[in-house]
């Protein structure tokens, strides 16, 4: 796990080596909390390669990056793990290996099978590898996007690194926003890739690759996730047999490390199904994190400790009190790669988990996605159930929606009058609005827009099932195709990777093991139907958990900020929306009209869309982007 930069430029001249040398110098910098353990450098014509190291797996110098291959056809910088490392090595019997570690055994693997060896890698990764003889850069990213890699180009100029704030610390990159990605953020509280806030700057979208000579770049994806599932077919009689045997597997995987490791557990099904797991095939006592509240309300304590003691973990619970988050907030903000409303939770129990003496975690992280436990799920069946509303005359169905929305002033009833105005109500029409913070409608009063901008969510969601692989899944799998596809890499993987790096804290996630999840989308929705939490992967798990976990209602990791935002937190909130609102991408009037019927408690406007915006215009006022 670490960080990885780069500069490739066309010219045949040395004219800009030096500059551009300088200029990766300080993306290295800015990549320092990702590697503490070491940094390298390597430069050739037309190009220079940085990283910065968190030794996880082999902590021998030897394995420092960048890497080359001995021929010096080959050089590499990688961030991330290739969990069956140790199975292709064997693969790769006849090459001369220097070193114990992944890195080396990932360069064999492209001299040896180009990039058909990305079908055979598992594991979480973005890397290039530079081919001298062929003069190609390759940028590749996994197959969820567990791990971000960010590109910006200029002519036929490529910068590339594992954070956005990296790529502006080149001085190479504009500190412009994207306003079309400003809308884009404000509908679902993040830039769905490849877009970024920062114009020009683009994100390798998961299970792509990109191919980089002097005659320019080329994109294309490497894995396809709707075509890899729609392909598997398990006879049902040992279903929740090999739902199991392949969720172990993953976690045992993961489990590989020459250092102390743990798990997040907050309690509920997901981290503790991944605790149990680890705790039937580690040697050692699992080390287990779970941050506990004094409000009851608020702490899923009772759960992590039931769990805790059922396999023996040896237990830390991180008490945070209000007072603490807020102390932390300035920092938690500062550490932020791009605007997220969500981070700054992630962010103090990385930092507590570290400061334990823990470089690495396993993470629940994608088991709502997979196994269909968000509401989102049960609501979008339900509304398929009830899509005769739309032989109504389109007319009777608005003011429908209208009154709906009088008679219900929360979030309810704007969302539902945003349904009856949609023309399909398929899953992929009616998914986009589970995510949605702003409506059109409010956009046009918060933005200066002299167009609307079109929705990337939906667009995608809308491409991604339209296909035919799509079309065969069960529809339970089709909400998870657009869950894994948009709001997981967009908003839940950025944020885990941004906030536990900040930390030099690596975190792996057993649940988007591809094999899993291959699996598991294909399965009809008879056997996953969310009646129950999660049941498909709750009766394969059979007895390894309790049912006071299993039965529990869903807690998500929430603090009290809706108090703290009209009170601790009141004047820090009032001068960032103030600042926001001078923005010549803002309306001012809708952003102060925003902030007051905040403080009024209307119904309709939630803590969370506000603090979305307060959070926007921290990032953008410290990042200089304008």
């Amino acid at each position: 796990m670490c960080g990885i930069a780069g500069i490739a430029w066309p010219e045949e001249s040395t004219g800009h080596a030096a500059e551009h040398r300088n200029a990766a110098v300080r993306m290295a910098a800015a990549l320092a909390h990702r590697g503490p353990d070491a940094q390298g450098s390597w430069q050739d014509k037309g190009l220079v390669l940085v990283h910065r190291r968190l030794s996880i797996i082999d902590l021998d110098a030897a394995g420092n990056q960048p890497f080359r291959s001995a021929d010096g056809r080959y050089t590499l910088v990688y961030n991330g793990e290739i969990y069956n490392y140790r199975a292709l090595r064997s693969e790769l019997g006849t090459h001369a290996f220097r070193t114990k570690g992944d890195t080396e055994v990932l360069l064999a693997a492209w001299e040896q099978w180009g990039e058909q060896c990305l079908d055979k890698l598992e594991g979480m990764f973005a890397f290039a590898v530079w081919d001298a003889q062929q003069e190609v850069l390759t940028l590749v990213r996994d197959r969820f996007g567990v791990k971000p890699l960010y590109y910006h180009t200029a002519g036929n100029q490529l910068v590339f690194a594992s954070e956005l704030r990296s790529l502006l610390a080149s001085g190479l990159v504009p500190r412009k926003l994207d306003t079309a990605a400003l809308a884009d953020h404000l509908r679902h509280g993040a830039v769905h890739a490849p877009r970024t806030i920062v114009q020009g700057v683009q994100m390798l979208m998961p299970g792509h690759l990109m191919r980089w000579t002097k005659a320019g770049a080329e994109t294309r994806p490497w894995w396809n996730m709707v075509e890899s599932a729609a392909a598997k077919d398990v006879h049902p009689d040992r279903l929740h047999g090999e739902v199991r045997n392949r969720f172990v597997r993953a976690v045992e995987k993961r489990l590989v490390a020459d250092v102390p490791f743990g798990a997040f557990l907050s309690g509920g099904i997901d981290s503790s199904a991944v605790v149990g797991a680890m705790a039937q095939v580690s040697a050692a006592p699992v080390h287990t994190f779970t941050v506990t509240f004094d409000e009851a309300e608020y702490s899923e304590a009772r759960f992590a400790k039931l769990i805790a003691d059922k396999f023996g973990t040896r237990h830390t619970e991180i008490r945070l009190r209000p007072d603490d988050m807020l102390k932390l907030l300035p920092q938690a903000l500062a550490s932020m790669d791009h605007p997220s409303a969500d981070g700054p939770n992630t962010w103090v129990v990385s930092k507590m988990t570290k400061e334990a003496g823990i470089s690495m975690a396993l993470s629940g992280l994608g088991g709502d996605e997979v196994f269909a436990g968000y509401e989102v799920f049960k609501r979008s069946l339900a509304l398929l159930r009830k899509q005769g509303v739309m032989a109504m005359p389109r007319p009777l169905r608005q003011a429908a929606g209208t009154l709906l929305r009088k008679l219900k002033p929360g979030a309810a009833g704007w969302k539902a009058q945003e349904l009856l105005r949609l023309q399909g109500w398929g899953i992929a029409d009616t998914y986009p609005l589970a995510r949605l913070a702003f409506s059109d409608a409010e956009l046009a009063g918060l933005l200066e827009m002299p167009r609307p901008v079109p929705d990337a969510v939906a667009e995608e969601v809308h491409r991604l099932l339209a296909s035919p692989g799509a079309q065969r899944l069960p529809l339970l799998s089709q909400v998870s195709v657009a869950e894994l596809s948009t709001y997981l890499p967009d908003v839940l993987l950025r944020d885990a990777d941004q906030m536990s790096m900040a930390h030099a804290l690596e975190v792996r996630t057993p649940f988007l093991d591809h094999h899993l999840t291959d699996l598991v989308l294909g399965i009809p929705d008879a056997v996953k139907y969310p009646h129950t939490p999660k049941k498909l992967l709750t009766d394969a798990l059979g007895d390894l958990l309790p049912v006071e976990v299993t039965q529990r209602p869903k807690m998500g990791f929430t603090l009290p900020w809706d108090h703290w935002m009209r009170e601790e937190l009141r004047s820090f909130c009032a001068a960032r929306m103030e600042q926001l609102s001078k923005r010549p991408q803002f309306k001012a009037e809708g952003i102060k009209r925003l902030w007051q019927r905040f403080l009024r408690r209307d119904p309709a406007i939630t803590w969370g869309r506000v603090w979305m915006l307060v959070v926007l215009e921290e990032w953008l006022a410290a990042n200089g982007v304008e």
